[in-house]
Order: structure tokens, then sequence, then C-alpha cells
């Protein structure tokens, strides 16, 4: 089975040490946002997606479970 979404921004979260917050700050959305993803609640769009990408240099493939290594 593929890993959520959720899932994998945990590990990722975790593996680096980021928090909510730094996190929000760094792809310019609320921290509010983040923990909805990470609940489960919500998943990021395509331009957020980008984003996340572009900031931590991870390929948009592994936030998406297409690939096991960012």
């Amino acid at each position: 089975m593929e890993p959520s979404f959720d899932e994998i921004l945990k590990e990722f979260m975790i593996l680096n040490n980021l928090t909510q917050t730094a996190f929000a700050n760094a792809i310019g959305v609320k921290q509010s946002q983040v923990s909805e993803w990470l609940n489960g609640k919500a998943n990021p769009g395509y331009d957020t997606l980008r984003r996340i990408s572009l900031a931590f240099n991870i390929s948009a493939d592994y936030l998406l479970g297409l690939k096991e290594n960012y």
C-alpha cells in the first residue's frame, strides 16, 4: 500500500527536525494548514506541492508517494 501524504509529510518533518510553524513559514502557508495535512483532513494543491518541492529541494514524486527517496 502506498503511503499517504500525511505519512510522508510527518516522516519528512521528523527527519529534518521541522516544526509545523517552520515548515509553514518556509512555504508561505498558515501553521493550521500544515496541521490539517498532518491529520489527513486535507491535501495540498498543485501550487503548494510545487512550493514545498522548491523550498526543500525535494521531488514532488516523493511527496506523492511515487518515489521512496526525496
